[in-house]
């Protein structure tokens, strides 16, 4: 025993619809143009994960080609470590950058 709808209530709403979608749409933020924050922070661990993990391989080779096993691992696990950290700084300036930019061309 369904009822009729009420049609000023369905004009009422089709012409609030209408008005809702001419609204324009909110807009993307830099990073949202390329990559999602998610992305751009995995990238970030991954630069610093992969300089500790070369300077400790390197470390590690040097010291079984020398004989003094931890002295080069940890010179060179701190090398790569600084190495990590100055890569995802380099990458968070690059990306403010563009952030920057894509402002500037926005407005």
């Amino acid at each position: 025993m369904a009822t009729e709808p009420d049609p000023d209530r369905l004009r009422e709403l089709e012409a609030r619809l209408s008005k809702v979608k001419a609204k324009e749409a909110p807009p993307r933020s830099a990073a949202a143009r390329g990559f999602s924050q998610g992305e751009l922070a995995w990238r970030m661990v991954i630069e610093l994960a992969t300089g500790i993990m070369l300077g400790s391989g390197i470390g590690y080779g040097l010291d079984v080609l020398f004989g003094t096993l931890p002295v080069f691992l940890v010179i060179f696990s701190l090398f790569g470590f600084a190495a990590g950290v100055r890569t995802m700084l380099g990458s968070a300036r690059e990306l403010g950058r563009k952030a920057e930019q894509a402002d500037k061309e926005g407005n």
